[in-house]
C-alpha cells in the first residue's frame, strides 16, 4: 500500500525501503541502525515497554531480516490486564497474550478446539533453531495444548532441501523468530501439524527455495515472517517462489512503519499488517488500532513500486500491489508469549511483537478454515468476505500523500488491510 518511490526521503530513512544494497547500507549507517540489539520503546496504557530486534538487519541486496521484536522491559498489556507487577523481561513466566486470549480476540475459540486435524502449517525461516522442538513442547505443555513432536508425527524440521539431518548453522536471533512462529501456529491451530523449513541463509533465494520445499512436502498453509527492500528482481521471485495456487502463503508487512517490503508485495501472498490489541468493554471484548510507535517503528504498508496489482484488489489510489490485505496483533506492548531457550537471548519466557507474530496467526486461521480450493489464490478470499472481519478504523503508521496508504479508515486501508479475523468466514474459498 505504498506509493513512495524507492528514492524518496521516507524510503531512504528505512533500511527495508531501499532498492539497492548500497543505498540500504548508507541509510543504516546514517540512522545508526546497524545492530540488531538496538532497543526500541513504546508507551501503551502509561507503561513503557522496551524491546529489541531479534535478527540482524540486511546488509546486501536480496537479503531478508526477520520481523520479530523481543520485549526487554516494562509491563505489557497482558500484565496490566491481570495485575501482574513483574517486568516483562522476567523469563520465569509468560508476560504476553496466550492462546486463550488470541482465540477470544479473533472469534476462534470453537474452531481451534474442533478444526485443523490432518492439516499442516509450514513455517519458513532462516538458519537453525536447535531447541525448536523442545521449546515448542514447553509452550504447548504450559498452555495445555496437545503434544506436537517428531515421535507422534505432528512436528517435522527440515532444511531447505527437505533433509532432516543436513540443517543450516544455528542463529540465536532467528531461533527467537522460529519459536515465535511455532508458538503462534500452536496457539491458533493446536490440532494442526507443523513443518519447520529452515533456509541455509537469509537470502531471498534460499528462503524462496524453502517456500518451494514446504509446498512440495504438502503444506497448504505457509507462513513467512521476514522482509527486505523491494527491487526489480521481485517479479522473478514471484514466479519462482510464491506462485503456488491452492496454497495460502502469508508474509509479514514489516516493522519499520509506513513503506512497502518484499515479499509482502508479492501478488501471490497474503500480506499481513499489525495492530495494537487491547481488552475493551465492547461486545467483542477487544479493540484494535494500527500499531505505530514512531515514524520508523510500526506495521508496514504501502503501494509497491514494482509488483503487479492482483485482480481482487480494487482500491483506486495505487496502480500496483497494495500492502496489507489483513492484519493481526503485532505491537510488542500488546505482544504474545513465546518460549525460547536458544542463545544469549533465549532465557525462557518472553513477550514478542512485530508482524512476525501476525503472519503465522493468519496462516493458522487459513488452516482452521480448511483446504483452499484447487487453483485458487487464498489472498483473494478476504476480499470476497469482508463482512466477517473486524474493521480497524483508528491509527496510522506514518505520513503519506494518499491518506489510506498509512491511515486506518472504514473499509480497506493500508496498515490493517480489510481488518482482523472474526471467525473463519474471510479465509475460506
Amino acid at each position: 500500500m505504498r506509493t513512495t518511490p524507492p528514492n524518496s526521503s521516507t524510503t531512504r530513512r528505512r533500511w527495508r525501503r531501499v532498492a539497492s544494497a548500497v543505498t540500504a547500507t548508507a541509510a543504516l549507517l546514517l540512522t545508526g541502525l546497524t545492530t540488531a540489539a538496538q532497543a526500541q520503546a513504546a508507551d501503551t496504557s502509561s507503561s513503557k515497554v522496551t524491546w529489541t530486534r531479534s535478527c540482524a538487519l540486511p546488509r546486501h541486496h536480496g537479503e531478508m531480516a526477520c520481523n520479530a521484536l523481543r520485549v526487554t522491559g516494562g509491563r505489557t498489556a497482558f500484565q496490566q490486564q491481570h495485575g501482574i507487577s513483574a517486568k516483562a523481561a522476567d523469563a520465569s513466566s509468560p508476560s504476553g497474550y496466550g492462546p486463550t486470549d488470541l482465540r477470544s480476540a479473533y472469534g476462534l475459540t470453537s474452531a481451534a478446539a474442533n478444526n485443523g486435524s490432518g492439516r499442516t502449517i509450514a513455517i519458513v525461516d532462516a538458519y537453525d533453531d536447535p531447541n525448536a522442538e523442545s521449546d515448542l513442547a514447553a509452550y504447548r505443555s504450559h498452555y495445555g495444548l496437545p503434544a506436537c513432536t517428531t515421535a507422534n508425527g505432528c512436528f517435522k524440521k527440515v532444511g531447505q532441501t527437505g533433509s532432516t539431518t543436513a540443517l543450516p548453522t544455528a542463529d540465536s536471533g532467528w531461533a527467537g523468530e522460529i519459536s515465535l512462529d511455532l508458538d503462534m501456529a500452536s496457539a491458533i491451530c493446536p490440532n494442526c501439524h507443523i513443518t519447520l523449513v529452515e533456509a541455509k541463509s537469509a537470502s531471498m533465494a534460499n528462503l524462496g527455495t524453502a517456500v518451494n520445499e514446504a509446498v512440495s512436502l504438502g503444506a497448504k498453509y505457509v507462513s513467512n515472517s521476514y522482509g527486505g527492500g523491494e527491487s526489480s528482481s521481485d517479479a522473478t521471485y514471484d514466479s519462482t517462489y510464491f506462485n503456488h495456487p491452492g496454497v495460502a502463503i502469508t508474509v509479514s508487512a514489516g516493522d519499520a512503519g509506513y513503506g512497502a517490503e518484499y515479499p509482502a508485495a508479492s501478488k501471490y501472498v497474503t500480506a499481513v499488517g499489525g495492530t495494537s490489541l487491547s481488552t475493551s468493554s465492547t461486545t467483542r471484548g477487544w479493540s484494535e488500532s494500527v500499531w505505530r510507535t514512531s515514524s520508523t517503528e510500526g506495521t508496514g504498508s504501502g503501494c509497491s513500486a514494482y509488483d503487479t496489482k492482483p485482480a481482487w484488489q480494487t482500491d483506486t489510489g495505487c496502480a500496483k500491489r497494495m500492502i496489507a490485505d489483513v492484519s493481526a496483533v503485532a505491537d510488542p506492548a500488546t505482544g504474545v508469549s513465546v518460549y525460547d531457550t536458544y542463545g544469549a537471548d533465549g532465557q525462557g519466557w518472553a513477550t514478542y511483537g512485530g508482524t512476525s507474530a501476525s503472519a503465522p496467526i493468519i496462516a493458522s486461521v487459513y488452516a482452521l478454515a480448511g483446504t483452499p480450493s484447487t487453483g485458487s489464490y487464498p489472498s483473494a478470499f478476504p476480499y470476497a468476505n469482508t463482512s466477517t472481519l473486524n474493521d480497524v478504523t483508528s491509527g496510522s503508521n506514518g505520513s503519506c500523500t494518499t491518506s489510506y496508504f498509512c491511515t486506518a479508515r472504514t473499509g480497506y486501508d493500508g496498515p490493517t488491510g480489510l481488518g482482523t479475523p472474526e471467525g473463519l468466514g474471510a479465509f475460506t474459498g
